[in-house]
């Protein structure tokens, strides 16, 4: 990765602590970007007099820019100026947020909502970028430091949209995102070290990106490993306000507030990620899976007791982030010249998870309610447990 313990002295950042958190925080901006939405269908239907699918559609929109962006923007972290285009990605995602702040119909803030989820994937630059910038040893803790942020940043982003939506109006949040957007970029551009890229195409990228998947197949199974965990902690984000309204009458701040039970799951991954570095990826992945499992049966009970349901919430965050940051351990020790390809395969598989776990929650709650919600969400994990079995296999006959 570096050339010499000089290269390596100019552009460590492992004991920087604030530019650590710096980072962390950014991820969680540029990440909760893409969920205001959520919670502000009804005021934005209202405040536009406009259908209620037709305002639905903003969080299809958000959700599909970020993949276009995770699938085409994403790779040029492997061959541009990372330093440079990690605030230059920030400054465009706050562009959209401010075009939908002020968006005078709701065609303005759909294409405001497409501009911030396009370039709101500076942060899974930043996270494989991380991965260069720090010594090997603490990779995995970096990274668990960054996937904090990340997670964070989406647990609260709804929360915070709902309040401020209910004390103010729903713009606010898009103004107050952007100005932090800002001033994160600004800083982020005088801080970063320079990383050098590779001296290819942006053609050439895609063609390698199809050659990755050919050569290192633990990256095809951890992204499909990720892409189930993810559809099954999806599940909830497609139910939880219609079962907690109708188990328990909850209004919408209310159900925000539930989900930041998952903030502390979120904040284990730094945890999470020094384990990693010390060689138990095998074993986090294992105890993920089987917390997965669990929360399932916590959350059944959850439509009797909300107790049970915010257990289990919070153990499917934290089954999440164990799994999750095993895998980013195993894929950017893959291919270190190509880390932002890497990156970008993976979570494009991770975030396709994540939508097909919505979709697959709300068929199971048309056509059988909580109950086979609950059952679809155990046959997620154990096709999780499935490809884990089988990239271990793998890995052992590489070993061999």
């Amino acid at each position: 990765m570096y050339n010499d313990l000089d290269d390596l002295n100019k552009k460590d950042i492992t004991n920087d602590t604030a530019l650590l958190w710096l980072m962390a925080i950014a991820c969680g901006i540029c990440a909760g970007a893409n969920y205001y939405s959520q919670p502000l269908i009804h005021s934005v239907q209202l405040y536009f007099n406009a259908p209620a699918t037709d305002v639905a559609l903003t969080v299809t929109l958000a959700q599909v820019s970020y993949a276009v962006g995770l699938l085409f923007i994403v790779p040029l972290g492997d061959i541009l100026n990372k330093t440079k285009l990690i605030p230059f990605l920030m400054f465009f995602a706050a562009v959209g947020l401010f075009i939908c702040a002020f968006s005078l119909n709701l065609y303005m803030l759909w294409a405001g909502t497409i501009i911030t989820g396009l370039f709101s994937v500076a942060a899974q630059i930043l996270i494989p970028f991380a991965t260069m910038a720090v010594r090997p040893e603490r990779t995995g803790e970096v990274v668990g430091l960054l996937m904090s942020g990340l997670l964070v940043g989406i647990l609260i982003s709804t929360s915070l949209a709902g309040l401020l939506s209910n004390l103010f109006n729903w713009q606010l949040i898009y103004i107050v995102s952007g100005i932090l957007m800002l001033m994160v970029a600004v800083v982020l551009n005088i801080r970063l070290p320079y990383i050098p890229s590779s001296k290819i195409s942006y053609f050439a990228v895609f063609k390698s990106m199809g050659l990755l998947l050919k050569e290192e197949p633990r990256l095809i199974y951890r992204s499909i490993i990720g892409a189930f965990a993810f559809a099954t902690m999806s599940i909830l984000f497609s139910t939880i306000s219609i079962l907690l309204k109708s188990s328990f009458s909850l209004e919408d701040v209310m159900v925000g507030l539930v989900t930041l039970v998952g903030v502390f799951g979120a904040l284990s991954t730094k945890k999470i990620g020094k384990i990693a570095d010390r060689g138990y990826v095998k074993q986090i992945t294992w105890f993920g899976i089987l917390i997965l499992g669990s929360a399932w049966i916590f959350l059944y009970l959850g439509a009797f007791y909300l107790s049970c349901y915010i257990i289990g919430f919070g153990l499917m965050n934290l089954g999440l982030a164990l799994v999750h940051s095993s895998n980013q351990n195993v894929i950017f020790n893959l291919r270190p010249d190509a880390k932002s390809r890497v990156n970008s395969l993976y979570m494009t598989s991770y975030f396709i998870g994540g939508a097909s776990g919505s979709a697959l929650g709300i068929y199971a709650w048309d056509h059988g309610g909580w109950a086979m919600a609950c059952i679809v969400g155990l046959i997620l994990v154990s096709c999780t447990a499935l490809f884990t079995l089988l990239d271990q296999r793998y890995h052992r006959t590489q070993l061999s």
